[in-house]
């Protein structure tokens, strides 16, 4: 969001423009309790920055709240941003924040009306910034250049957000849209993308990158939607069109208290007061917590599409026979969303019944492929047109990504969960003749409860084990696989291999493995890193696996 100040606005400005619209609401709330609204309304700047350290001369701070709520850092950010900046907008109460418990004051100090006034620049308290932030953000953008945004297509669940997102991305672009995803495996255009740093970044991450994928012609864009980023609202005002739900199973109860939350946190993408460009949810009704996001996508008035694999549910999509090899799946698909549809071409037409071939290996790869292509036909693209585009996706990097070799089958996949390492197995165990392996560990500094379920998982799932190190980070990692073994017996440790190292974990798998085993190298798919005591590491599961089959004269 570089500008020069020739593309300076003020929120006067900003709430002509969208006056009678939600930001415009929104910004005439803020200022009209301000005692002089015009110290900052008449106030030109160029820019909106959420990083203290990047503020320049004539840009707009604003100061949220940390999860730490750490008051101390909280002042520094605001005295350091106030040296430049034009105005600073901030969650937190400037003057709890300065007069704050934890500052040792006497009576020699200023107070912190004395301390706020002293600042270069004026600081306003505004406690529900976060909802309206995105919208403030896109306005200033859009202010320099208007650009069309491109038809968003929001993913959220457990699992199955990354393929989904690419896979929706495909389809589309196979279909003649320009398309673009969002999300763990990278952000950018099909076949340009760049590493991302979060599932979902931060509010001006997230609105920068939507005006410049406008910008560059971008007519879809898939993005994964996170329970953090949607807690915390980072996705405020994306124009999120069609929202997916693929499952929840346990993961980041580190940030959720329970289940329930982190549900609750997934069903804010299917309620129009939080995305009011909302007209379609896609839900998987084969997971226990659908009912929710279903309860609240009816409650919002959106056309339900559902998926299920299940031949005897009555889902709009269904996967009704699926035949599984080693060269994909062949899927025979059922089908009531068209007519389903109100106010396009497929409006009335009867049930469809229509064969899928598909090059994704795994069970669960054909439940993401059901929410793909429920995405496609509510962007108006048809099932006859969805069938002859299948054959051509490809998975995403590290999702179930198999590695070249001349006997054996080689999986790379990003499962870190109990719930994915159990899916990933299973779908594999129908295409396996012989044993099934799976090589994988726990990240440090993370849910330390789900260490001994994901042990259990995989030893649920897989004849041989072995258990290594994923990302410690700052933890010991023998510490770590200890707390993996947590509740093993003694037959659970005849089949399992312990090894720290996971480069030479994974030389093991490849030298024990038989050419009718299947190996999983589980849990960092698509990262090309291993984070260890804070440093990351150069490390990419798929090129550790080929130097190995290579040495093993597998390939």
């Amino acid at each position: 969001m570089t500008t020069s100040s020739q593309h300076a606005v003020t929120l006067q400005q900003l709430m002509e423009s969208s006056r009678g619209d939600a930001l415009g609401l929104q910004l005439s709330q803020m200022v009209k309790g301000l005692e002089n609204p015009s110290d900052i309304t008449n106030i030109a700047f160029s820019n909106i920055r959420l990083d203290s350290r990047q503020v320049a001369t004539n840009e707009v701070f604003v100061l949220l709240q940390s999860q730490s709520k750490n008051c101390q850092k909280s002042r520094e950010y605001v005295s350091q941003a106030a040296k430049t900046a034009a105005f600073i907008l901030a969650e937190i109460d400037p003057l709890a924040l300065f007069s704050s418990s934890d500052r040792q004051l006497d009576d020699t100090q200023p107070s912190a009306q004395q301390q706020l006034a002293a600042l270069p620049c004026p600081v306003i308290y505004v406690p529900d910034i976060r909802e309206f932030l995105g919208e403030l953000i896109q306005a200033c953008l859009q202010s320099q250049q208007p650009v069309a945004l491109p038809t968003v297509v929001a993913v959220t669940g457990t699992n199955g957000k990354t393929t989904i997102s690419q896979l929706v991305a495909q389809l589309t672009q196979l279909a003649g849209m320009s398309s673009a995803v969002m999300g763990t495996a990278g952000n950018g255009k099909l076949g340009a993308l760049v590493q991302a740093s979060h599932t979902t970044g931060d509010a001006l991450a997230v609105q920068q990158f939507l005006y410049q994928m406008g910008a560059e012609g971008a007519e879809v864009l898939a993005l994964e939607a996170s329970s953090h980023g949607l807690d915390q609202q980072r996705l405020q005002g994306v124009p999120v069109k069609v929202a997916i739900y693929t499952n929840l199973s346990r993961d980041h109860l580190d940030y959720h208290a329970d289940m329930a939350e982190y549900a609750a946190a997934k069903a804010k993408l299917f309620d129009k007061r939080h995305f009011p460009t909302l007209t379609h949810a896609i839900i998987n009704i084969d997971d226990e917590h659908a009912q929710v996001m279903l309860e609240t996508a009816q409650a919002s008035g959106l056309i339900v599409f559902t998926y299920s694999l299940y031949a005897s549910k009555d889902a709009s999509f269904v996967a009704s026979a699926i035949t599984p090899s080693l060269e994909g799946v062949d899927i025979s698909l059922h089908s009531q969303a068209e007519s389903q549809l109100e106010d396009n071409q497929f409006a009335n037409k009867p049930l469809n019944q229509i064969n899928i071939v598909s090059p994704l290996l795994g069970r669960f790869n054909v439940a993401n492929l059901l929410a793909a292509i429920a995405a496609a036909v509510a962007l108006g693209i048809s099932l006859e047109r969805i069938a002859t585009l299948v054959p051509q996706l490809q998975g995403a990097i590290g999702r179930m990504q198999r590695v070249p070799s001349n006997d054996g089958c080689f999986i790379v996949d990003y499962a870190h969960t109990p719930d994915a390492l159990s899916q990933v197995l299973d779908s594999l165990r129908t295409h396996c003749h012989g044993q099934l392996w799976a090589v994988f560990g726990c990240g440090g500094d993370r849910d330390a409860g789900k260490r001994p379920l994901m042990a259990q998982a995989g030893l649920a799932g897989a004849d041989q084990v072995i258990l290594t190190a994923d990302n410690p980070r700052s933890e010991d990692p023998n510490a770590i696989l200890q707390d993996m073994q947590v509740g093993m017996d003694d037959e659970q440790y005849q089949r399992t291999h312990i090894e720290p190292a996971r480069q030479t974990a994974i030389a093991y798998a490849v030298s024990h493995a038989s050419a009718d085993d299947i190996v999983v190298i589980a849990g960092k798919g698509h990262e090309t890193y291993q984070e260890i005591h804070g440093v990351r590491h150069d490390f990419d599961d798929s090129i550790i696996l080929q130097q190995a089959l290579q040495q093993a004269g597998r390939i």
